[in-house]
Formats: C-alpha cells, structure tokens, sequence
C-alpha cells in the first residue's frame, strides 16, 4: 500500500485550509474531529448530512482534508483511523481553525432556522391551495 500523504505543518497554507472547508461535508467531517478527542474511521461520518455519503466520496472529502493539513490518517487494518491536527494549526495560524468552527456553528444554526421557515411557508401555502379549492369545490356554478 502506498503511504499517505500529510504535508508539513509549515507547508499549510491558509487558501488550502480554506479551499479543503468550502465543501460543507468537509467543513461537517472536520467540526466533528476537531470537537472529538480520539480518532473516527471514515465509515463514522456516512450519515453527517441528511443523505447518506457514497464510501467512495467519503473517501475524497477525506483526501482533500488531509491533503489540506487539516487532519492526520492512520491505517489500522482495513479502516482508516482520522485525528485532527488542530493544535499544529493553531501553532502555525493562531485563531484560524477556532474562529471557522464557530462560524460553521453559527451557519448550521441559521440553516436550521432557515429550514425550519421553510417547511412553515411550504405548509401554509399548502392550507392556502387546499383552502382555495375547497372552496371553489363549494362555489356553485352560475350556468
């Protein structure tokens, strides 16, 4: 097997931290290890969106990330075990990865509530069709 990549902390730049967390399954996968304390296989982070993750994208994000610096992979066996190198990073860019953290939490808060809105506008206009032709149902005919 071929031995993975992980650049040099000094290699790291902050457009390839930033290119790695443009992808919103990258910036979840990344948030989840960045909070965690022990390492997660790849297979952990199938379900991080509402739609399941194909093993082969997966596989991807998780190239990008560590290509970027962001995180660390070891193999054990078949699975690939993923850490964080966020106290690396935080040598190198102070501030950097706490602040895209708390911005990707603020983010996936008013993605919630903007969400939520949503299903509330699409079940009122629902009542409002539904209402509209029931009462066009009731309207009798002027023939």
């Amino acid at each position: 097997m071929r031995p993975l990549f992980h650049p040099p902390i000094e290699d790291v730049t902050v457009e390839g931290i930033l290119h790695a967390l443009s992808d919103p399954v990258r910036a979840a996968i990344f948030t989840d290890l960045a909070n965690s304390d022990c390492a997660y296989n790849c297979s952990t982070f199938l379900n991080v969106t509402e739609k399941k993750i194909p093993k082969s994208t997966l596989s991807h994000h998780f190239k990008a990330l560590r290509e970027a610096g962001l995180i660390r992979a070891e193999r054990r066996g078949v699975e690939m075990h993923n850490t964080s190198r966020c106290p690396e990073i935080e040598s190198r860019f102070p501030g950097l990865i706490a602040a895209i953290i708390n911005a990707h939490k603020v983010q996936m808060g008013s993605n919630q509530s903007a969400s939520k809105k949503k299903r509330l506008v699409k079940g009122s206009s629902r009542d409002k069709r539904s209402s509209v032709v029931s009462m066009a149902k009731s309207k009798p005919s002027d023939n």
